[in-house]
């Protein structure tokens, strides 16, 4: 491991942003933290909003500096990664930005029923294999956990490259009959990026480059827990994504 990286999880722990469980801490137990966040961590009423993979962090720090009224809560488990956005919330003296160092399997130790208003997903690993499909963050297993940490009104926000994690999260909500209020398949090429969809990760920067369209999914549960297991048939394709695409640039 590099010096570099090591100094980074040294540092991490010196933020007060920064929150890194003990795995024995969550594993089949909950979290000191978990339905206290506003009272022991923000120290104030204002909804929670949380992004799963956060990666360096951009997402989460820019949201938070464009709505102080909210708390944002960047959730990863590379905290080499991390480490910038803790760091920038740090510089910038935001109280409205933390960090969450654990596995995303992990939320429901440390979030509780309704402590959520919000979750951002951003550029996740489409994970293509079938065998996968169960560990794809819009996936009914993630749907279920969601539901047990959102508001009635909460929403979900996906936003990604890849074509077949946008088809599969459209059929997950047709299936289930959720509520969709956005499924826009090139936000950029539509016009349709905002203020906001123009934040833009280190991911997203590199499949801009590469010709890639991003899409933008807005979805809500509308108070459904349960989501019963299903196969989508287009998970059979042999080429489920823009691997051609990727290929030729």
């Amino acid at each position: 491991m590099g010096k570099d990286k090591l100094r980074r999880f040294r540092e991490n722990l010196t933020f007060e942003c920064f929150v890194q469980p003990e795995f024995d801490e969550v594993f089949h137990r909950d979290h000191p933290l978990k339905g206290n966040w506003n009272r022991d961590f923000f120290r104030n009423d204002n909804p929670i909003v949380l992004e799963l993979g956060c990666g360096k962090g951009e997402y989460t720090v820019a949201l938070a500096q464009r709505d102080p009224q909210r708390n944002y809560i960047g959730i990863d488990i590379k905290g080499a990664r991390m480490w910038r956005g803790a760091k920038t919330a740090t510089d910038r003296r935001m109280h409205n930005v933390g960090f969450l160092r654990t596995r995303i399997e992990f939320i429901d130790a440390l979030f509780a029923e309704n402590e959520v208003s919000e979750i951002w997903i951003t550029f996740p690993d489409p994970q293509l294999k079938t065998r996968r499909a169960k560990k794809r963050l819009t996936s009914p297993l993630y749907l279920a956990c969601y539901a047990r940490l959102l508001r009635p009104d909460g929403w979900i926000n996906l936003k990604t490259d890849s074509k077949h994690l946008y088809a599969y999260t459209g059929e997950v909500i047709r299936h289930y009959g959720l509520t969709c209020e956005v499924s826009e398949p090139d936000i950029y090429g539509s016009g349709f990026a905002d203020e906001v969809l123009s934040v833009k990760t280190a991911y997203e920067t590199r499949f801009l480059e590469m010709g890639l369209p991003i899409t933008y999914t807005r979805f809500a549960l509308g108070g459904r827990h349960e989501f019963p297991w299903f196969d989508w048939e287009e998970d059979d394709k042999e080429e489920k994504d823009n691997e051609a695409e990727r290929q030729l640039r």
